[in-house]
């Protein structure tokens, strides 16, 4: 595993099986980055996005790797809310711990969506009343999806995207945390439940000193 505050480089992305993308607006891309994201997506590399960084100056182009993208420098967010998630597809294995739970996060929409193939949703929220959400207040919008797509000529390539994120407490819970780490394997084509149920290997015992009678 590996990380950074900037894009993956075509030598890392080699070695990958999925990107988790948890920086604010990772949407600036420069071309030389676009061209390695889509060599990695062409090739069939999995994707996870949590919260906005999905957000750029473009964000149709942002929707084409992960199934939606965000406007930055609009009014799209609710800052901190009840966030009431509805599960769409609770038989979908990512979702088999997830309810329609109610955590104090933020909620986006204004989004931009891919063109055929959609998105896959799994959970919707009503955009709670904020004074940022304004006369958007009410309207159902997707919070949790996966992405399946091709580009022409190469493989098929997964996303999972969770829009919440915010408040760093929220990845301790259960249900959250439990969501994320099937995303995250679904996305790297792995079994579905490889991360949850992963168990560490013991750690070797180191050599004891001896000490011999004199």
């Amino acid at each position: 595993m590996d990380g950074g505050l900037h894009p993956p480089s075509a030598a890392q992305l080699a070695q990958t099986d999925v990107v988790v993308i948890y920086k604010g607006d990772a949407g600036y891309l420069v071309d030389g980055d676009k061209a390695t994201w889509e060599a990695y997506v062409k090739h069939g590399g999995g994707l996870v996005n949590m919260h906005d960084s999905l957000c750029g100056p473009d964000p149709a182009y942002m929707a084409s790797l992960l199934g939606g993208g965000k406007k930055h420098g609009e009014v799209n967010y609710t800052l901190d809310a009840p966030i009431h998630y509805n599960v769409a597809d609770a038989a979908d294995p990512i979702m088999q711990d997830m309810t329609d739970l109610t955590i104090l996060d933020e909620a986006f929409y204004k989004m931009t969506w891919a063109t055929p193939p959609g998105i896959h949703v799994l959970a919707n929220v009503s955009i709670p009343g904020t004074k940022s959400a304004g006369e958007h207040k009410g309207e159902v919008v997707p919070q949790i999806w996966t992405y399946e797509h091709a580009v022409e000529g190469g493989q098929a390539a997964r996303a999972f995207v969770w829009m919440q994120g915010h408040i760093y407490a929220n990845f301790s819970n259960y249900q959250i945390q439990r969501t994320l780490l099937r995303g995250i394997a679904w996305a790297g084509k792995k079994p579905v439940d490889e991360l949850v149920s992963y168990v560490a290997p013991a750690r070797p015992i180191p050599n004891a000193a001896v000490t011999k009678n004199p």
